[in-house]
């Protein structure tokens, strides 16, 4: 079975107040930090073992929910950022000689793993991207007649017949991996002159929707959109405390959060082991107390 990359060691600067808390990764949406929902994805497609780079605020990811995880999960920690390329090259010892599926560590999407795993068995290519469909000309890809990239970052490399968004999990195979420098982008210094030199890359279309929370409001639909696929007005996790008079609507209460005062908690996250005050709208409570309000 393929093993997975999680790439987790960016700044998360579109992100900030938030991710200067905690790395991007490891921002809660619903119930579970952003990592733990990739990770069961994986594991729901066999995936076991799994490595995970780190930068920016990297000991937040020491911590004991790591081993509740449902795969085998390795922290490799980056003293100097080493891009995207650079961070795969640098786990080949975890992650083996194989397929590898490398996930961004800030997209969280309802994607069929094995699906993916097996279109790109059958296609031979060097990497089989997840992309959802668009118009041709549109997205950040475009692609052939037989599903391959021909446009990619404003280089084409044959006819297309329609566009595609790329969500941010990738299948590569171990010929792409082998190219990939010590530092630097997997797109930019694997993918793209490999498909100068005519290798294939191949495109998995998946609609099932996709959220890239890398930004406040981002951020906050992702939780929104997580309480209306459980179908759920509100979530309040083990240990919170919920005074009498508050009301809410459309909120996520954190584990051992503490939510008092009297009125709504509307369309807001309060982050596990946060205090907030109700009347509250549209905000997101981290744990040492940061209120931000978006709009």
């Amino acid at each position: 079975m393929p093993r997975a990359m999680i790439l987790a060691a960016g700044l998360g600067t579109r992100l900030r107040p938030l991710t200067s808390e905690l790395p991007k990764p490891l921002v809660p949406v619903g119930d579970r930090p952003v990592v733990a929902h990739i990770a069961a994805h994986l594991a729901r497609a066999g995936i076991l073992e799994a490595a995970l780079n780190t930068h920016h605020l990297a000991e937040a990811f020491v911590s004991p929910w790591l081993g509740s995880l449902p795969l085998r999960l390795t922290v490799i920690h980056e003293p100097r950022i080493l891009g995207t390329g650079g961070g795969i090259a640098n786990a080949a010892g975890v992650l083996g000689g194989g397929d590898v599926i490398v996930w961004n560590g800030d997209i969280l999407a309802d994607l069929d793993v094995a699906a993916l795993l097996e279109a790109h068995r059958r296609s031979a290519a060097l990497a089989t991207m997840a992309v959802a469909s668009c118009l041709r000309g549109e997205g950040t890809v475009g692609l052939g007649a037989g599903g391959a990239v021909v446009r990619l970052r404003g280089e084409r490399f044959g006819d297309e017949v329609s566009g595609g968004d790329f969500l941010g999990i990738v299948v590569m195979g171990a010929a792409l991996r082998r190219r990939l420098p010590e530092v630097g982008c997997w797109i930019g210094d694997g993918v793209l002159p490999a498909l100068r030199e005519g290798g294939r890359i191949s495109a998995f279309a998946w609609d099932g929707g996709f959220e890239d929370i890398g930004t406040l409001d981002a951020y906050l639909t992702a939780n929104l959109r997580w309480l209306a696929r459980q179908g759920i007005e509100a979530h309040v996790g083990e240990g919170a405390c919920v005074s009498p008079g508050v009301v809410l609507s459309r909120a996520v209460v954190g584990a051992s959060a503490t939510v008092t005062g009297e009125g709504a908690i509307v369309r807001s996250v309060i982050w596990p082991g946060a205090r907030a005050v109700a009347p509250l709208s549209g905000a997101v409570v981290t744990t040492r107390g940061q209120v931000v309000r978006l709009g």
